[in-house]
């Protein structure tokens, strides 16, 4: 029989519906499910990878951000449901709109943080792998990111259409 990971017991009564974002009530009770989420994830990083808790939690307050300021209150998605093209369209679009200094210093470990979470649902079998790689790839892509932040800076005029279509939400 092949090795499998072992699920932690939080996730193994999870059910992935459980986190569909339809209503201002399923929203609230998915806020609540991700904090749990976060804070196991956060026990893993410390307990299973050796992470210093500062580290830990800044990763965990990475993903956190991602998941309860865009993907449930904005987006009104299943965190399990999550693309690439989602953290892309957040990192260079509405992150940089939504925050009064946006910085790759700050959306960097925004980023670091939610691969890190893709990539322990992935270990969990909860996500593929391919998404997790995919969302881990674009989590890696600080050049671009930084270009839109200083193109953001620059736009004079009419730029902001433009700024706007080559990443839209």
């Amino acid at each position: 029989m092949p090795h499998t990971a072992e699920l932690h017991p939080l996730l193994q009564g999870l059910n992935k519906s459980d986190y569909n974002v339809e209503s201002l009530d399923d929203e609230i009770r998915v806020d609540s499910l991700c904090v749990d989420l976060l804070r196991h994830l956060y026990q893993e990083l410390v307990q299973k990878k050796g992470l210093q808790p500062e580290q830990a939690g800044g990763r965990c307050h990475g993903a956190d951000y991602f998941l309860r300021e865009f993907v449930i209150p904005e987006r009104h998605k299943n965190l399990f449901e999550v693309e690439a093209k989602d953290l892309l369209q957040f990192a260079g679009h509405w992150y940089i709109i939504r925050t009064p200094e946006p910085n790759l210093t700050e959306l960097g470990k925004i980023l670091a943080g939610t691969a890190e979470l893709y990539n322990y649902l992935a270990s969990q079998k909860m996500v593929s792998q391919k998404t997790a790689n995919a969302i881990s790839a674009q989590s890696e892509a600080l050049d671009y990111f930084q270009k839109r932040i200083d193109a953001f800076w620059a736009i004079e005029g009419e730029g902001y259409d433009i700024w706007r279509d080559a990443c839209p939400l």
